[in-house]
Parts: structure tokens; C-alpha cells; sequence
């Protein structure tokens, strides 16, 4: 029997992986990767008897892989806050999915272990953008504007660390940070005792720096559309500025777009923070193309749709 552990190499997959293996201590293998790399399920060598999670991807894009699994005699737990699609019934399959927009898998996996590494779901839902439901797990901490502010930039700086097309666009794999973060019951304790936070910050705010440089190609009251060059520093930053953009701007819809040297392009959609609906619904439009209600992306749109992208994004967030 092998333990497996299957998540999103973001800050809820990395989260919500640490406080299931505090909870639950045990050796496992680690499957992840980059944040867009989702069909992790059938990268696993999962065989009967195998115990594996699986936390913070699409349920719809691993089914046949989880399928497969099951029939081989695996038993699954799986944790997530995207669309499932159909969910597979079986007696050795327990799932934990919520879409809400709202709820991440850290949030999720929080009430699961009933709050018992609550400073870690706090920083995966600051990571994810879900700042008013961070700060909400945070009240009975009391903790002060400091000491938040604290897990606010350490969510940000592992999400950031997760973006990118290859493992090398990376400051750290994914695998390698859980490790360095899962010893920890305390993100306090983490950042205290080494300098992995500091080197993550560090790139962090170098790449923003030069994200905030650029201009939109296409900007009215409802949607505000970025283009980013095909530079790792555009790629390690499209998400995370994403982010920054929808809260600077709760009100627009945006669009960052990283050109890849396939020539195709990255997307990252935000939908408006004061109506968070849809952004999957528009992504699912194209190749690739898949994540939630408030935030989604296309993993490789051709190029020639990037046209049609644009003019649907403005459409479909036009609100007058």
C-alpha cells in the first residue's frame, strides 16, 4: 500500500496538502506541478491498495484517470472547488467539492479537519483571492493588521510561485515547497525559521514591478485587457497581477495574456469582484480553456482566436 498525493502546485493545493498531512502524518508520493498542469490523476502510478488524495483540480479534467484508479482497487479521497461535472460513484471514492465562489479547497479541507490548522487555510484562501473569507477564518485569532498582513503575503507569494509553463519558470517546484512549508503547523513558524518566504517575496515583487509597467491593449468601464511577452517573468506574474487588477478594480472584468513561445497564448481571466460568475463558463469557449466561476484561464488559446478571445471576453462582461 502506498500513500498518494495528488494537488495543485498553488497556494491551496500546497495549503490544503499541509494541513491534511499535519493532521495526518504520513510518507507519501508527491504528484504535482505547475498551477495549469491539472491532469495530474493519470501521472500517478496508482494501483490497488494505493490510500490517494487528491486536492485543487478539476474532477472534470482527472474522471477517466480517477475512474481507472478506483477499478484497480485504489481508494480516493478527493477535495476541490471547481466543477466536477459528473461525479463517479463508487464505495471507495469520498469527495469533498464545493463550487461556491467563495470557497477554495483550503477553506473546504479547514471545516473537513474542524479548523485544526486554520493559520494554513487562511493563507491558501489569501493565496486563491479570497480575502473576505480569509480574514472571516481569521477573526477568532484575533489576530493584528500586522500578523495578517503577515499570511496575506505569504498566500500571494506561494500562489506566484506556481505560475509558470515549465517547472523552470519556477523560483521553487512545487514539491519542494510543500516540503519546506508541510513541516510547519504554523505558517508563523515557517517564515521564522528560514529564508524560502524572503527568496519567494523577493521575485515576487521584481516581477510585479515590471507587470505594473505595462499599459492595456483594450480597456473600457467593464473589461481591461493586458498583453504580457513571452518572458518568465510575465509568466510567473499573470496570475498573481490578475488578481491585483480585480481588486484594484472590483468592478471589471480582466484578462491577462502571456504570449508562449509556441506560439499560442496564456490566459487569465477575473471576473468582477462585485458579481464573480462566469469566468469558467467563457474559458470552456476554447481549447484548454477551464477553472471556476470567479477565476479561469486557457492553457494554450491558438492564435488565431486570440481576436475572437477578446471580443467575447468584451461581450460577455459588457454590461450595458
Amino acid at each position: 500500500m502506498t500513500n498518494i498525493d495528488i494537488f495543485n502546485g498553488d497556494a491551496d493545493g500546497i495549503c490544503a496538502l499541509t494541513q491534511i498531512r499535519n493532521a495526518n502524518p504520513a510518507e507519501s508520493t508527491l504528484v504535482t506541478g505547475v498551477k495549469r498542469d491539472i491532469s495530474l490523476v493519470a501521472k500517478a502510478d496508482i494501483g490497488a491498495g494505493d490510500r490517494v488524495t487528491v486536492l485543487d483540480i478539476s474532477l472534470d479534467k482527472n474522471r477517466d484517470a480517477v475512474v481507472a484508479a478506483l477499478e484497480s482497487g485504489a481508494e480516493i479521497f478527493y477535495a476541490d472547488h471547481h466543477d466536477p461535472g459528473e461525479i463517479p460513484e463508487h464505495p471507495r471514492l469520498t469527495t469533498l467539492i464545493d463550487t461556491a465562489p467563495n470557497v477554495c479547497t483550503s477553506i473546504l479541507v479547514n471545516h473537513h479537519l474542524d479548523s485544526r490548522f486554520v493559520e494554513w487555510a487562511i493563507v491558501g484562501a489569501f493565496g486563491d483571492n479570497l480575502k473576505g473569507p480569509a480574514r472571516a477564518l481569521a477573526e477568532p485569532l484575533h489576530l493584528d493588521a500586522e500578523r495578517l498582513d503577515l499570511l496575506d503575503r505569504l498566500g500571494v507569494c506561494i500562489n506566484y510561485n506556481g505560475y509558470g509553463a515549465s517547472l523552470e519558470d519556477l523560483h521553487f517546484a512545487p514539491a519542494d515547497l510543500f516540503a519546506r512549508v508541510s513541516r510547519y503547523a504554523s505558517p508563523f513558524d515557517f517564515v521564522a525559521d528560514g529564508d524560502t518566504f524572503e527568496r519567494l517575496e523577493s521575485g515576487y515583487l521584481e516581477d510585479m514591478s515590471k507587470a505594473r509597467q505595462l499599459l492595456p491593449s483594450a480597456q473600457s468601464t467593464d473589461t481591461a485587457v493586458l498583453l504580457f511577452p513571452d518572458e518568465a517573468w510575465a509568466r510567473r506574474s499573470s496570475g498573481v497581477f490578475s488578481n491585483e487588477l480585480a481588486n484594484a478594480s472590483p468592478a471589471r472584468a480582466h484578462a491577462v495574456i502571456t504570449e508562449r513561445s509556441d506560439g499560442t497564448y496564456l490566459v487569465s481571466v477575473r471576473a468582477p469582484l462585485e458579481r464573480k460568475t462566469g469566468a469558467s463558463e467563457l474559458c470552456r469557449r476554447f481549447p484548454t480553456g477551464g477553472g471556476r466561476e470567479a477565476a479561469a484561464g486557457i492553457n494554450h488559446l491558438p492564435a488565431d482566436q486570440l481576436d475572437r478571445f477578446i471580443s467575447e471576453f468584451t461581450d460577455f462582461y459588457k454590461t450595458a
